[in-house]
């Protein structure tokens, strides 16, 4: 168990130019450490498919590991406990951020409506659906940039399986209609997930690996019919490979001026985990004691201060 109650979240800052942690960070994520305080990082690239936005870090690349490593050194000075949050977006990207101006990569072919807004202006062209025989590769994708952040000097990695990026578009089944061994029923969608899982944990060790997931928000026209069943699905499905934490997006809204609550509850994840239980959503001192002498949120409550990872 993690002896810290509040843990700062993975919050993306789209400052790493080149995709290559820059030293301001040295000073942006000291400022937030404090003894025995676990930090995640920002969303991290995977590969060069994995981007989808500007200026987001990596860690597949020797020079992207050598830039990481004075920034988690100025974190364990002060006593922190750093962890790197991997990610791939999957469709949540466009051809100006892929490789050789390829498509990017997805469980289907169906591309998003364009977004409008900040950096989030954009325009999304169809994705390739992934061919079964590839999957694989990203599994190891993954695997590798674990491996990396643990040479970056890491306590520990985050995989990104949240907010409608690839493994969630793998998940939620308004995005993938594939009819192989990864599509279909929950088992076969939650399938690469867990395969990602469990080649992290084999590479690095069940106690320096979490997972983030968000099986009620819709995030990037991501939906599913059966919301509670796949996260009790994953939640108990991620027992298996005895990881050390489950941080999970709390299922409720915030419009202007108030919060809204939703029918669905984290409980049932939080009671069939074995782990440590994170929750993100909109959490102030009030509603985070709360959550904690209530046993809601378990050991560990997950504060969110910004825009999200």
């Amino acid at each position: 168990m993690l002896g810290c109650g509040v843990v700062l979240a993975p919050l993306t800052r789209q400052r790493s130019y080149g995709n290559v942690p820059q030293p301001h960070a040295i000073l942006y994520y000291s400022q937030r450490t404090s003894k025995g305080g676990f930090l995640i990082t920002e969303a991290t690239g995977v590969s060069d498919t994995a981007q989808g936005y500007p200026d987001t870090p990596g860690i597949w690349t020797k020079e992207q590991v050598e830039a990481w490593k004075p920034i988690v050194e100025a974190v364990h000075a002060k006593g922190g406990i750093f962890f790197c949050q991997i990610w791939h977006v999957g469709r949540v990207s466009n051809t100006g951020f892929q490789p050789n101006g390829q498509a990017p990569i997805s469980s289907t072919d169906k591309s998003l409506t364009p977004q409008i807004g900040g950096f989030n202006d954009a325009e999304f062209l169809p994705p390739r659906r992934l061919k079964t025989e590839e999957i694989p590769q990203i599994v190891n994708d993954f695997r590798i940039a674990a491996r990396n952040a643990i040479e970056a000097g890491f306590d520990g990695v985050e995989i990104h399986g949240a907010n409608d990026y690839l493994l969630d578009q793998f998940m939620k089944e308004h995005v993938n209609d594939r009819t192989d061994k990864y599509g279909g029923t929950l088992e076969n969608r939650c399938r690469f997930p867990l395969e990602v899982v469990e080649a992290v944990v084999n590479e690095i060790g069940a106690d320096r690996v979490g997972i983030r997931l968000s099986p009620f928000p819709s995030y990037m026209e991501s939906a599913d019919s059966k919301l509670e069943a796949l996260g009790f699905y994953m939640a108990e499905s991620i027992n298996k490979y005895g990881i050390l934490y489950c941080h999970v997006v709390q299922p409720r809204m915030k419009l202007v001026g108030k919060k809204v609550e939703t029918p669905q509850s984290l409980l049932p994840m939080r009671k069939v985990f074995n782990g440590t239980f994170m929750v993100a959503g909109d959490y102030d001192r009030v509603d985070g004691n709360k959550s904690i002498a209530e046993n809601y949120a378990a050991q560990i409550l997950l504060l969110t201060a910004g825009g999200g990872s």
